[in-house]
């Protein structure tokens, strides 16, 4: 018996992700149900697949993810199920979802569930709730062992798999540029998708400053010198900075404040950061 982990757009408001959970309890009531959120804004598939990444990797390996945020649902576009090279599963609709899962290459295989066939039983004039009737269920017969994931569907080509584009932080001798992926929702940091080993390649200690410049669409948001520190006590309340996150990517934040907020910064593919090593001796010289 493996656990089942739910994560949709669906909110807490109404009964959706009650009827989720009360199917996997319906294949089998011994069966472990928890969730990594139900709060991804509405149609969101590029956060659905950045809290993948942030989650799956902590779980034990045969987890099964059930990951729902389906703007297309109903439609032409394919339902899968696919097995990671750590043995994982995630269950999902085929609309980039599994991007930055795929960014990383962990994706072993995939198959395209029959959604004709392997679905809740009498649900097949409802069209508008693969969640509970498509994912939830299958998501859960396989948790359970009701169903092998080679029973699942037909093999299909991992390169196949609809994905939204990631581009790759880039560095030179002075500099590293990457995207903003996602926010650190409750605290408003920023989390790039720059890694610590890229960071370090730049050699810079903690407490030195760097230069952060901020384009959306390549409009200039914000640029400004800024320290890279350990925690956030290391600089004063409200002061921002520059810090390794729980992922071990760079962070922007401001200590007991929201960076996104205060300077209206969003995140996704158009969003781009850009980190510059500066002499800190000459800098401090400019401004005394």
């Amino acid at each position: 018996m493996k656990t089942l982990v739910l994560q949709s757009d669906f909110g807490l408001d109404d009964g959706a992700v009650s009827a989720m959970h009360g199917v996997a309890k319906q294949v089998n009531q011994a069966l472990e149900v928890s969730h990594i959120t139900h709060n991804i804004p509405q149609y969101d598939i590029w956060t659905a697949s950045y809290r993948l990444i942030q989650t799956v990797e902590y779980w034990p390996a045969g987890t099964v993810f059930v990951s729902v945020v389906d703007p297309g649902v109903g439609s032409h576009r394919r339902s899968i199920v696919v097995k990671t090279t750590t043995n994982h599963y995630v269950v999902t609709p085929d609309n980039g979802t599994l991007s930055h899962l795929l960014n990383i290459g962990i994706i072993e295989s995939a198959r395209e569930i029959n959604e004709e066939v392997n679905r809740l039983p009498h649900s097949r004039e409802s069209h508008t709730f693969h969640g509970r009737d498509i994912y939830a269920f299958n998501g859960a017969r396989l948790a359970s062992g009701e169903i092998e994931y080679d029973h699942l569907g037909n093999d299909i080509p991992v390169n196949s798999l609809e994905q939204i584009d990631i581009t790759s932080p880039t560095t030179t001798d002075t500099s590293i540029s990457g995207n903003i992926d996602i926010f650190d929702i409750r605290f408003g940091s920023i989390w790039t998708n720059i890694s610590i080993d890229e960071f370090k390649t730049l050699s810079i200690a903690p407490g030195e400053l760097v230069y952060v410049t901020i384009r959306h669409r390549n409009k200039l948001v914000y640029q400004n010198a800024i320290p890279f520190m350990r925690s956030f006590s290391g600089v004063e309340i409200g002061e921002p900075l520059l810090y390794i996150n729980s992922l071990t990517n760079i962070g922007v934040a401001v200590n007991q404040g929201s960076f996104s907020a205060l300077y209206n910064i969003g995140f996704g593919p158009d969003w781009h950061i850009k980190i510059k090593k500066i002499d800190n001796e000459k800098y401090y010289d400019l401004i005394d």
